[in-house]
């Protein structure tokens, strides 16, 4: 008979009886074992509402509406504002809303005093030698604006639209009909932008360029006759003229979009991959489920969604 097999049964043997956990122990190792599970479910709520309050720091310009403008009560307001808060509530972190000027809002950005720029900065090759850009959330659209009654009022190709990408030709010969009746004029457009880049790749040498800090300066300057055209976004343009202080000025040529205008992105560091990551996914998802195309049509009554 193999020991133990078919011995006494423990119970009947003292010494074999003394290795049963008594009954109150039996408890406590139970209570521990609650205990350990309980505190590890609280650390890891306590991590996870830690991860919600994180703060994402994210500048504008505040002063190029709709995208983005500070209201009469102070607040931020606009289609960057809307969609700011709806990526931030995807990324599970909190929002926080800077107002910077342009001027200085990449170099504010590489200086760390906020983490993410969403100013309608278009994506272009210069401004990728010293930020990233998440995917795009807008496609960048933009066109003229002259007074009504000037000798620009209806210039070659007023009501077309042309891609600098797709119909690089035909844009060019519009340009050109453009440049004729042009030349000599003075067009205002915001410095460090793709406007200014755009009137120095097809105007330069045709018309007098001048660079103002906002393109409500310019706007200013063409209503009181400083100016012949302004060349900005076609959105803000059009959200400029809805107002009395613009009645009288028009969109006049072609819209132009591609090419240098390129495609709007979040701008951020190039050390912050992860948030980088996280702006995509969110972009990504407000994208395909039409977030992006509901709130471009509150804003601009025309759908500003990248095209793939």
């Amino acid at each position: 008979m193999i020991a133990g097999k078919e011995g006494p049964s423990p119970a009947a043997n003292p010494d074999r009886a003394t290795f049963r956990i008594p009954k109150q122990n039996r408890k406590g190792g139970f209570m521990s074992l609650k205990r350990i599970i309980a505190a590890s479910v609280l650390a890891l709520t306590s991590f996870t509402a830690q991860a919600a309050e994180q703060t994402v720091r994210i500048a504008t310009e505040g002063a190029y509406a709709p995208w983005n403008f500070s209201a009469p009560n102070g607040t931020l307001q606009g289609f960057e504002m809307d969609l700011a808060k709806v990526l931030c509530e995807r990324m599970s972190v909190r929002c926080e809303i800077v107002a910077q000027n342009w001027d200085g809002i990449i170099p504010a950005l590489t200086a760390r005093k906020y983490d993410a720029i969403m100013a309608a900065v278009s994506v272009t090759p210069k401004r990728q030698e010293v930020i990233v850009f998440s995917k795009p959330y807008a496609a960048g659209i933009n066109g003229f604006a002259v007074l009504a009654d000037s000798p620009l009022a209806n210039m070659p190709g007023t009501g077309e639209s042309y891609s600098l990408d797709t119909q690089e030709t035909a844009a060019k010969a519009r340009i050109a009909e453009m440049a004729k009746v042009m030349k000599g004029t003075s067009t205002g457009v915001q410095g460090s932008t793709t406007a200014s880049t755009f009137m120095d790749t097809y105007f330069n040498g045709v018309v007098n360029l001048k660079e103002y800090k906002s393109t409500e300066e310019h706007n200013f300057d063409l209503m009181n006759g400083r100016l012949d055209a302004v060349l900005a976004n076609a959105t803000v343009l059009a959200a400029a003229l809805e107002k009395p202080d613009m009645k009288g000025a028009k969109l006049s040529g072609p819209l132009f979009s591609g090419g240098v205008f390129g495609v709007i992105a979040v701008g951020l560091r190039k050390e912050d991959a992860e948030l980088k990551a996280r702006f995509d996914a969110a972009i990504t998802s407000a994208v395909a489920d039409g977030t992006v195309r509901d709130l471009s049509m509150k804003w601009f009554k025309v759908d500003v969604s990248p095209r793939s």
